[in-house]
């Protein structure tokens, strides 16, 4: 079992960044990819970023592309999610997630989000 704990949400004015941290337990932390996802009112969850266990390749949303990063630090068991030159319509809540690394393609594990608000 993954325990995933979000963390860094919160309030930024557009234009802005903001630091994501995904904080992770009960497993090896290398044999999981992460990803990060967000969710508003209305709309499905949508896939932003997503890193491999050793961290060796990343993919991300065409939204995001160029403006968030997506890392890891293995020896911390913690993903993070560098958000920049935010814009109000990244507003959601932001979740985390795991799976097996080159075993699954399910997302199996999930934190239970933290908020995200830019304004305008």
């Amino acid at each position: 079992q993954v325990q995933l704990v979000e963390s860094g949400g919160g309030l930024v004015q557009a234009g802005g960044s903001l630091r994501l941290s995904c904080a992770a337990s009960g497993r090896t932390f290398s044999n999981y990819a992460m990803g990060w996802f967000r969710q508003t009112p209305g709309k499905e969850r949508e896939f932003i970023a997503s890193i491999s266990g050793t961290g060796g390749s990343t993919l991300y949303a065409n939204s995001v592309k160029g403006r968030f990063t997506i890392s890891r630090d293995n020896a911390k068991n913690i993903a993070y999610l560098q958000m920049n030159s935010l814009k109000p319509e990244d507003t959601a809540v932001y979740s985390c997630a795991a799976r097996i690394s080159g075993i699954t393609v399910s997302w199996r594990y999930w934190g239970q989000g933290t908020q995200v608000t830019v304004s305008s």
